[in-house]
């Protein structure tokens, strides 16, 4: 199962919603279940730099079928994953990548979040993985 780009969309105004009401500026990515970019968003005036970010975010979701916080967590030094952001060109295991479940509960696609701090990122992130 896939994300469609319908689905995709509802996701990133979810996350923009969100976005205005903590009053930040978020780049928003939406990929689909083989990681593949379905859905981009840039809020006037976000950092460029976290374009690639919430990217590379919402691919280490769905890549690990889990939220990138969590992915964090398990490498960090003496963990059993440290190191691992270095894998598949680059992985981003700080919060603000959510995987994106449908309605029996299967992950269909991933977003990825950033532009603020990783707890609004992950904040913006949910927002737009529950609104599917």
């Amino acid at each position: 199962m896939n994300i469609s780009l319908e689905q995709a969309e509802k996701a990133i105004v979810a996350a923009k919603q969100k976005s205005i009401e903590l009053g930040v500026k978020m780049n928003i990515s939406i990929v689909d279940g083989g990681a593949n970019l379905v859905a981009f968003a840039r809020m006037d005036g976000a950092w460029l730099g976290s374009l690639d970010i919430s990217m590379k975010k919402a691919k280490t979701a769905r890549f690990f079928d889990m939220n990138t916080g969590i992915i964090g967590t398990l490498s960090q030094p003496g963990g059993p994953l440290y190191h691992i952001e270095h894998s598949n060109s680059g992985l981003i295991t700080f919060p603000g990548g959510v995987p994106i479940k449908n309605e029996a509960g299967e992950i269909i696609g991933a977003i990825g979040v950033s532009g603020d701090s990783v707890e609004n990122d992950h904040t913006v992130a949910e927002a737009g993985a529950l609104a599917i």
